[in-house]
């Protein structure tokens, strides 16, 4: 089994998530030489590429199970750096990440970021480095400051979700304007999802920038956590993650977590659900 016939596998499992895969997405009558139970664990009698294993283990989580999920990416330095002082992240890691996080964003409902990170990249949280379909776009913007120039706020691709709080001014044409309450910089992760759920949007990916994933976080919202960290000094710029702090190492985060190369950066997998169970 090669990466190729497995990320069509995981495909399928997240179409139905009841029940393990046994057919190509195709409609290819081949049978699935593969079991897989509720929470991602699998077991094959084919012999199965070191690439294919990796995708399998990584990503047959995020695509099996019903109920809310939310999974989070990171891509960042050796000292935890996101992006420069200036803001610029294109790229900090190398070409294996992001299409890892496009293959995540084809297997979520929706892809939420902040205003910053639209600001500073202009992103199009499409995907296109895999097959597969585009996530719901979720910008979380409680001043609506964000002009209609973005590029998300541009094309037709995909549903945009434009989330302000009460007497932000208005929104850009075209895009579906949410308005939930806030303190006008800040809205609640929680109130974001019970949102999203209740659109059909269960799945959820957190993309950036740092400072939304650390709210996601430390508001204990996150299932799991993926940061590929590549070879790179940046000496000072945007921290990864900013938490609440801490006094003593015995309370820190110590999920379980699996490392393997992703390309040339490292590539870390923590369940942050496990803690909860």
């Amino acid at each position: 089994m090669d990466d190729h016939y497995a990320w069509r596998l995981i495909q399928d499992a997240r179409i139905d998530r009841r029940s393990a895969p046994t057919t190509l997405g195709d409609g290819n009558t081949q049978q699935t030489p593969i079991l897989i139970d509720e929470r991602g664990a699998w077991q094959v009698k084919a012999p199965v590429s070191d690439a294919a294993a990796a995708l399998l283990d990584t990503l047959l989580p995020v695509a099996l199970g019903g109920g809310r999920f939310v999974i989070a990416q990171l891509g960042q330095s050796l000292d935890g750096r996101i992006a420069t002082e200036s803001g610029h992240s294109h790229y900090v890691t190398g070409e294996a990440s992001r299409v890892h996080l496009h293959r995540l964003r084809a297997l979520v409902d929706a892809v939420i970021v902040g205003a910053g990170t639209v600001a500073a990249d202009d992103p199009q949280l499409t995907v296109r480095h895999v097959p597969g379909a585009n996530p719901v776009r979720v910008v979380l913007d409680p001043r609506a400051r964000l002009g209609a120039d973005c590029r998300l706020f541009c094309d037709d691709a995909v549903p945009t979700l434009h989330v302000v709080a009460t007497d932000a001014p208005p929104s850009p044409p075209g895009v579906e304007r949410v308005v939930m309450p806030g303190d006008g910089a800040t809205l609640d992760p929680a109130a974001i999802l019970a949102m999203l759920a209740e659109r059909g949007l269960e799945r959820v990916l957190v993309e950036g920038g740092g400072v939304t994933i650390s709210r996601f976080l430390d508001a204990g919202l996150l299932d799991r956590l993926h940061v590929v960290v590549a070879p790179m000094l940046i000496g000072s710029g945007r921290p990864a993650l900013s938490l609440w702090p801490i006094e003593r190492l015995d309370t820190a985060l110590r999920p379980p977590c699996r490392s393997t190369p992703m390309g040339d950066d490292m590539f870390f997998d923590l369940d942050l659900r496990a803690g909860k169970m």
